[in-house]
């Protein structure tokens, strides 16, 4: 049987998720320095599926404008270094021995820009994401029984001050971020 208390748990456990969502998401947009979750978001096509990186690869960061990565199986270090350079990341690996060196570009205005129009995209998922679960919660509070209509009125506000919280959340995240990337 639903109830209230139950709903709003539910809709905040799925506004956490979207939050974290949100924040694997921006992990993976470059700032400054290299950061092995950076390449998280390149799939890899092997054996005939696509795998994300840290399936089909070793990331370390072994230099502030360095990555290295190397392939589990050696024979796919081909396919690695295409997915790499083929990501919308505007990265150039390239292959030494069994690893592949994807050395970081110089980060200049029209750069930062771009990132920050990705990670203003990656934020609005965030928010998405909240406002699914907002809604979805207000469907069910309308369809409870045996509650009266002024508790299902006080619960909808309460839902609207959860939503607003955690889209604030995803907001501070993103503009944090976003000074990160923009600082020179």
């Amino acid at each position: 049987m639903s109830t209230i208390q139950n709903i709003m748990k539910d809709c905040r456990a799925a506004m956490d998720k979207g939050v974290e969502a949100a924040k694997r998401e921006f992990a993976t947009v470059r700032s400054g320095k290299a950061q092995p979750a950076m390449l998280d978001v390149v799939k890899v096509e092997m054996y005939g599926a696509f795998l994300p990186m840290n399936q089909c690869a070793q990331v370390s960061a072994p230099e502030p404008r360095v990555l290295l990565v190397t392939p589990f199986d050696k024979g796919q270090i081909k396919a690695v270094e295409k997915a790499i350079r083929e990501s919308d990341l505007g990265l150039d690996p390239a292959i030494q021995g069994g690893v592949i060196r994807v050395p970081l570009p110089a980060m200049n205005e029209q750069r930062r820009k771009d990132l920050v129009k990705v990670l203003h995209k990656y934020a609005e998922d965030g928010r998405i994401a909240v406002r699914h679960a907002r809604t979805h919660s207000r469907e069910l509070l309308k369809k409870l029984d045996g509650v009266s209509e002024d508790d299902v009125k006080h619960a909808e506000k309460d839902l609207q001050k959860l939503h607003d919280e955690y889209i604030a959340k995803v907001d501070a995240i993103m503009k944090a971020k976003e000074a990160e990337i923009m600082e020179v």
